[in-house]
């Protein structure tokens, strides 16, 4: 068990191809059917910023905001965000963000999804440990969200 409070650290193993898997996480359209974020029309470009609405219920009044950092075709996607910006009245501009890597690994007919979100520790202290367990579990459920949309895709 990871006791770390600066990163959160999920990993499964997806009865999918390599390229399937790279495909639900790098084609920002597919990322969004799974992540539950509208991304249609839109394009993961290192460097660049990418925004859609969340579609996640109770979550559909925030904004989605990432900036991809790397993109290493089928091995490793990486992008930085406020961890649980989800208090329409701050501005959460000015805080430091995380960074969140996933890398696949080929296994025989199988994929393993490492996915590393790191950073904690520079977040403000008045909401490090909320944005900590929230996004904690949010990671186990997205975990689960992406092996259903790979097996069914």
């Amino acid at each position: 068990m990871n006791t770390s409070t600066d990163r959160i650290e999920r990993e499964i193993l997806l009865k999918a191809p390599r390229s399937r898997v790279w495909r639900a996480l790098a084609d920002a359209e597919s990322f969004g059917d799974w992540f539950g974020v509208a991304l249609q029309g839109k394009r993961f470009i290192a460097g660049e910023h990418t925004q859609g609405s969340i579609t996640y219920p109770g979550y559909e009044h925030l904004v989605l905001d990432i900036l991809v950092e790397q993109i290493e075709p089928e091995r490793l996607l990486s992008f930085r965000w406020h961890p649980y910006a989800v208090d329409t009245s701050v501005d959460y501009s000015h805080e430091p963000t995380t960074l969140v890597v996933f890398e696949l690994e080929e296994h025989g007919s199988s994929t393993l999804l490492r996915v590393v979100e790191s950073g904690f520790d520079k977040i403000p202290v008045a909401r490090r440990m909320e944005a900590f367990r929230m996004n904690s579990s949010g990671w186990s459920e997205q975990m689960t969200n992406i092996e259903k949309y790979v097996a069914a895709s």
